[in-house]
């Protein structure tokens, strides 16, 4: 038995209200619930996270990702919504298996949730970032 707790989701160990399920993912709502619908999307096998993540695999996930993102805008009328995994407990990863968020957004923004990115135009060497990355 794994002590994984989305591996347990996954293998039926414990329960989960799934909304999507193939050979290789499934798809269920977070228990936190941040806004209605708010869904995670896991592979199947246990990956840590994108960065330990096949290529393949990663791309089939975002597959579902997007098909699913879709259906939950349209079924429970909301505006759009934010996509979003975290890598690393750096990055906010508590559950340390892959895992994408899917969170509906409502009109108004009177859901409770709030993104927030700096604005650091012109601090960093842009040229110097692109060469170590395309290096």
């Amino acid at each position: 038995m794994s002590s994984c707790i989305f591996c347990k989701i996954a293998n039926k160990e414990i329960p989960g209200k799934i909304v999507y399920e193939d050979d290789f993912c499934l798809a269920f709502l977070d228990l936190s619930q941040v806004t209605p619908g708010h869904t995670l999307v896991i592979p199947k096998a246990h990956v840590k996270n994108i960065l330990e993540a096949d290529p393949a695999l990663a791309g089939h996930l975002f597959e579902v990702v997007t098909k699913l993102s879709q259906k939950i805008v349209k079924s429970l009328g909301a505006s759009g919504c934010n996509i979003l995994s975290n890598a690393n407990e750096i990055a906010g990863q508590s559950v340390m298996h892959f895992h994408v968020h899917i969170i509906p957004r409502y009109d108004g923004n009177k859901d409770g949730f709030q993104m927030h990115f700096a604005n650091n135009e012109g601090k960093f060497n842009l040229d110097d970032i692109q060469a170590k990355i395309i290096a």
